[in-house]
Order: C-alpha cells, then structure tokens, then sequence
C-alpha cells in the first residue's frame, strides 16, 4: 500500500467510538492482493450484508469493468493489517480511458459543462460496521483530500446512496430536505437516466438523513440533481458535487487545502 496518511486513532476518532483497534493508516492499494482484500470488504458490505445483486460478484469478491482504471483508497488497522474502509476514485485522464465515468451509467453529465472534463469520480464507499461510528470515514476523507491537492482536481464528484429496503421513506426525506436547494445557487445541474420518483412517496413519515450524506454536506457538497434509482443496489442515488471553492473554510484548513 502506498500510505498517504497515518493516524493514532485519537486523532480521528469520533468521541463515541472504541479505541481498541488501535491505529489507523489510510493509502492506495498497489499489489493485487491488496485490490482482493477491497474487492472482498465491497462484497461482504454491499451484497452479504445488504443484499445487493452485483454483476461479476464472484467468490465473494465485488469488482466490475472500472476498477482496473480506478486508485482505490484504503485503511487498515496498523496492528492487524485488516482492510475495513475502502473508496475508489476516478480521474480525469483514466476516465477517458476507460470511455467515460461510472455516473454516466446513471446521469447524464451534461450538465456540468466544462467542469465534466475535470472531475475526480468517488464511489464504491464502504467501511466495515465495526468502524462505522469512528475514524474510518474521516481517513478516507484525508486520503481522498491528499489526492485531489496533489492533482491540482478542482471537483469531486459522485453518488450519495440511499437504501430503498424502507420503501423509500428516508429517500423521502433526502429529497425534502434538498429539492428547495437545486437550482437557488449557481451549482450546475445532472439529469437521472431512471429517475426515482421520489415526490411519491409517503414523505410524512419519520426518517433520519443517513449519516454519510449529512457528512458530505457539512463540507460544503451540493446535491446537483434529482435522484437515479439503482435497482442492483435498491437505492436511490442522489448525485453530490464539491468544488473546492465552496467547501466550508474549516475543512478547507483541516484537510491542507489552505496550505
């Protein structure tokens, strides 16, 4: 693994999680031994535990035609080596290597302009559910961060994902909460290929935003467009864009933009 960040868990742990896996190291997977071990913490997250119908899932690994074009993040337990956090990312020039960007599959980009031939793709996020309340997430976020600042990358983009195995209810309040948003500032807009009608769905009942979007736009990202359905995965897919111009000056700092 190429290491790009090590932290005592401490550092970047929550105040309601365990420190008794000890330290975390984030970095890009570099041997293809290290690309399995993703591959197989993507299967058991997404298809073991939540049920999703993977194409090329096989051996209990989860990979498809984009991962030989993708960095793929890491972290690991520095005590055990164990792999239980993972994003892949997409950039520009592998992008147009490999035809074009995962999302197209769900959006179409036109939308975005000339921002579209400089984005920086995330997807595939997964940690596993003994660190989902810890410093997994935020390591990844500082992995993710040292790449976009090494590559001069002025947007990220890709999909907060919201299951359906509640029959919509919490998509339903996703969309309450941002449909007022879209279109009152000057972020660019994406259009779903199979939208998912969320507008009629109970939107009365209780929900809780998950937890991984509300993180997303306490940085400062934008949902830029109304959600695609993924039947593979039962989620609706809400489309997040962050440009580094208005991510929120505190993570700005934290994460070294300001350097």
């Amino acid at each position: 693994m190429l290491e790009l960040v090590r932290s005592a868990a401490s550092v970047f742990t929550l105040p309601t999680a365990s420190t008794d896996h000890g330290g975390l190291v984030v970095g890009l997977a570099q041997t293809s031994e290290e690309l399995e071990s993703i591959q197989r913490l993507r299967y058991d997250v997404f298809s073991a535990e939540f049920g999703a119908v993977l194409d090329g899932a096989n051996d209990g690994l989860d990979r498809d035609a984009f991962d030989p074009w993708c960095d793929h993040l890491m972290v690991r337990e520095s005590g055990s080596d164990r792999v239980i956090g993972t994003y892949r990312l997409l950039t520009p020039v592998q992008a147009r290597r490999a035809g074009g960007y995962y999302s197209e599959s769900e959006f179409d980009l036109a939308g975005l302009g000339s921002i579209r031939d400089g984005l920086v793709e995330f997807g595939r996020a997964c940690i596993h559910e003994d660190h989902r309340q810890g410093g997994a997430l935020m390591m990844l976020w500082s992995g993710l961060a040292e790449i976009v600042r090494q590559g001069g990358y002025q947007h990220v983009f890709g999909c907060a994902s919201v299951s359906l195995r509640d029959d919509g209810v919490t998509a339903a309040k996703v969309w309450r909460q941002v449909r007022g948003r879209l279109g009152s500032d000057d972020t660019p807009r994406v259009r779903p290929l199979h939208r998912y009608p969320v507008e009629q769905l109970d939107s009365d009942l209780p929900a809780s935003v998950p937890a991984l979007l509300k993180g997303y736009m306490k940085l400062g990202t934008r949902v830029c467009g109304e959600p695609a359905w993924d039947p593979d995965f039962n989620t609706a897919d809400f489309p997040m864009l962050l440009s580094l111009d208005s991510m929120v000056p505190r993570y700005r700092k934290h994460f070294g933009f300001d350097r």
